[in-house]
């Protein structure tokens, strides 16, 4: 990896300047010099053509952004404009795309331990579907229709149709031995169908299932949709999801597919399985995660003789837990030259205080790398900012959108003040009355310490 960065690896509207890399119009310098460091960039054309790809591929009203692939006002917006639905996992990106404007009907919620708030907020507002996951679930979808007088839930189900497909175990999601979905195997999917059918709280729309992440062969994602048409079809539902899974080219010379052709394997394979043409799909990380990329600041750069060199910069897996979590590979390039040949082999580590802080075990850098210089990974659009938390309390980086010269903070970077937002003030503890301490609302150790 000697060689300078692929351009497939970077976001679409990429171009080199005499100054350095620029996304949307806007040098990559400017960008780091105006909002800081760490910080996300992403190429909103990039992320609207993503879109524009998925709907050309399977139609307006069956491609589902994974929003748990990164999630904020902006992005929300953007793919309710560029005709997709809204996939959410949870009550707070439930919260976020209604807050963004995507009316209730083109929003799905998804998880596999919903709670009673959770389904509330959903069927109170109307969402396009739950996709129903456990009879637990069911009890509690029944329960709040029955003592809240709630509409009814409109409903797919989860199915764990026994193929699992991705990169990484931890991704693989469809296989018997999942938390996800109720087993083909057993018959546990098909009582399922029929409680659903004869529910009054609930009214079943189709059949659900995702078999994994990041995968690169369209043929796993092929075999998972055709195990789950056989039975859509078999239990005469109207809809039928194949989730979502397709990979994107994290390092030189890999070749991801492309929608159109993730769109025609799966078509091919339901219509073998006995269903018809129409599924839905919910892509995240092919929609978000060339778009982005993260920029940091060089600080130490340590090289141990016979052994290997460390080079250290301002985030780390505070910004990018994937390395840590998955085993993930990433790229790495300095954006005042990103054509220059890359020699030096260096880990890149982050400034936390642990030894699995590394963003890329064996990163090609620039042999004149030094302190102070610019450094970007590219392709972190997905599960980057999504995954970001406040360990060693450093704030998490700011997200900007580019487009057409411009930069816009759509997403502004943390402070130190933000990190205190939800401490208990240390004061009213010590000074609290024992009246408190006597109703239990106050433990006694904390009284009068100071």
């Amino acid at each position: 990896m000697t060689s300078a960065i692929e351009t497939g690896l970077l976001p679409c509207t990429s171009e080199v300047r005499p100054e350095g890399l620029a996304v949307g119009g806007v040098l990559l310098a400017d960008l780091a010099q105006r909002f800081g460091t760490p910080l996300f960039v992403y190429d909103e054309e990039h992320l609207r053509r993503s879109c524009r790809e998925a709907v050309a591929a399977f139609g307006r009203d069956h491609v589902a952004y994974a929003s748990k692939a990164f999630l904020c006002t902006a992005m929300a917006r953007l793919a309710h404009e560029e005709g997709l639905l809204l996939d959410v996992a949870s009550g707070g990106e439930l919260r976020v795309a209604l807050h963004a404007g995507v009316p209730a009907g083109r929003i799905v919620l998804h998880g596999n331990n919903k709670d009673e708030a959770e389904l509330r907020t959903a069927m109170t507002a109307g969402v396009r579907h739950v996709v129903v996951d456990s009879f637990d679930e069911m009890d509690r979808i029944e329960r709040l229709r029955a003592e809240e007088d709630l509409p009814p839930a409109r409903v797919q189900l989860r199915v764990a149709p026994g193929v699992a497909a991705g990169a990484h175990e931890a991704v693989r999601t469809g296989g018997n031995d999942s938390k996800f979905g109720f087993g083909l195997v057993g018959g546990t999917a098909s009582a399922a169908v029929r409680r659903a059918f004869g529910s009054p709280a609930m009214i079943l729309e189709g059949v659900h299932a995702h078999v994994g992440s990041q995968v690169l062969d369209t043929a796993e994602l092929a075999a998972g949709a055709a195990a789950v048409a056989r039975f859509a079809a078999e239990s005469r539902v109207r809809r039928l999801t194949v989730g979502g899974g397709l990979g994107v080219a994290y390092e030189a010379g890999q070749t991801p597919p492309s929608f159109a052709d993730w769109a025609a394997r799966v078509r091919t394979s339901v219509r073998d399985a006995g269903w018809g043409d129409e599924v839905t799909v919910e892509p995240g990380r092919s929609i978000a995660a060339r778009a982005g990329l993260t920029l940091y600041r060089v600080g130490t750069i340590k090289r141990i003789a016979g052994v290997r060199t460390y080079v250290s910069v301002d985030g780390g897996m505070s910004d990018n837990l994937r390395p840590a979590l998955y085993g993930s590979r990433y790229e790495a390039f300095l954006p005042r030259c990103p054509h220059a040949p890359r020699p030096l082999r260096a880990r890149l580590v982050g400034k936390h205080c642990e030894s699995g802080d590394v963003i890329v075990d064996t990163a090609a850098l620039p042999a004149d790398v030094g302190v102070g210089d610019l450094l970007a990974t590219p392709v972190t659009g997905a599960y980057g900012y999504a995954m970001a938390s406040n360990y060693n309390k450093l704030p998490r980086p700011a997200v900007v959108f580019v487009a057409n010269g411009l930069a816009r903070t759509v997403v502004r970077r943390e402070t130190e003040e933000d990190l205190l937002r939800l401490d208990v003030d240390e004061d009213a503890w010590h000074l609290a009355p024992a009246a408190m301490v006597r109703s239990g609302a106050v433990a006694p150790q904390c009284v009068g310490k100071a």
